[in-house]
């Protein structure tokens, strides 16, 4: 496998049994063997697409003591902006050459949370910054939701069981901005091998390559989607929650060939978390003598604060 397989969403929507449960197979055994896909049909219009990139690089583009009034001290990033090289991946020091925009939750009134979310951040300089990165916001989470419920059945679940911890998660849609890079880097990367915290991930195509998954064998390949359709892989919660059925594959964002240093580059993820009361304990569909349980059990928000202090967003 020299690429990340390609799965249509269409087929789960569609009325078609033998399309829906063709689905359900490709992205389940796709999910076991290296933990990403690329899907089209996904709920994305290309003129939301465009318009969310027009507002995330004309945020990056104000000056620094601008984005800096954003930077939120408590937050552990959760919310606004994060500047430079201040995030790291799990075990290294050097900070990523990134900086990013977190768009967060706003919950239903009725949601019966045991949390509460903090604020997004309003943008001031940008009339519709946040009217549009809220629509993509609500379009991604309706396609992973989904995607998460072809895994429910693909494990052996009801389908909607994840539907409750999903909707009203504490999802986070993070636009990232790479800037051009000016001298050597010290063994610092885009962003350093790592796996995602969450559920599932959802990638929306960057402005230039530079993705890379890790296959079974060590091997790195390039994660190159169609233009339509959006890359989703599995996250550390929910191969802990599988019990390593699916998995959370490493990945990383490499540097360009030196000529292309002048170039930035852009990636919008959206990280699908649960409500933090979800018991991440491994599923007793998983378990088996071939396979026992490999995870003490922990809820999501444990897990998640467990993995923010590893990267360097919040202090213990």
């Amino acid at each position: 496998m020299n690429t990340i397989p390609s799965v249509d969403l269409a087929d789960f929507l569609s009325d078609d049994t033998s399309r829906k449960q063709k689905f359900v197979n490709e992205i389940g055994k796709a999910y076991e063997e290296i933990g990403f896909v690329a899907l089209k049909n996904h709920f994305l219009s290309d003129q939301l697409v465009e318009d969310l990139y027009k507002e995330v690089k004309a945020f990056f583009a104000l000056p620094v003591t601008t984005k800096s009034n954003y930077e939120i001290e408590g937050l552990g990033g959760q919310r606004g902006y994060t500047s430079f090289g201040k995030e790291h991946a799990k075990g290294k020091k050097e900070g990523d050459l990134k900086e990013f925009w977190h768009f967060g939750q706003e919950p239903d009134a009725d949601a019966n949370l045991t949390e509460e979310y903090p604020k997004n951040v309003i943008v001031k300089e940008l009339t519709n910054f946040n009217t549009v990165g809220m629509e993509a916001y609500r379009m991604l989470e309706k396609t992973g939701i989904h995607v998460l419920r072809a895994l429910s059945l693909y494990i052996g679940l009801e389908e909607n069981y994840f539907d409750h911890w999903a909707s009203n998660g504490n999802s986070i849609l993070r636009p990232i901005h790479y800037p051009p890079i000016k001298d050597e880097p010290k063994g610092a990367v885009r962003a350093g091998a790592h796996g995602d915290i969450n559920l599932i991930t959802l990638l929306m195509g960057a402005s230039t390559g530079g993705l890379q998954v890790q296959r079974k064998d060590g091997e790195w390949i390039d994660a190159i989607p169609q233009e339509d359709e959006l890359v989703i892989n599995v996250g550390d919660m929910l191969e802990r929650h599988t019990n390593n059925k699916l998995r959370s594959t490493i990945h990383r964002v490499i540097n360009p060939p030196r000529e292309q240093w002048s170039e930035p580059r852009y990636s919008i993820p959206f990280f699908m978390h649960p409500r933090s009361d979800m018991k991440l304990n491994c599923l007793q569909e998983c378990v088996d003598e071939k396979n026992p349980k490999q995870y003490d059990d922990i809820t999501a928000g444990q897990f998640l604060h467990q993995r923010l202090v590893e990267i360097g967003l919040i202090k213990e």
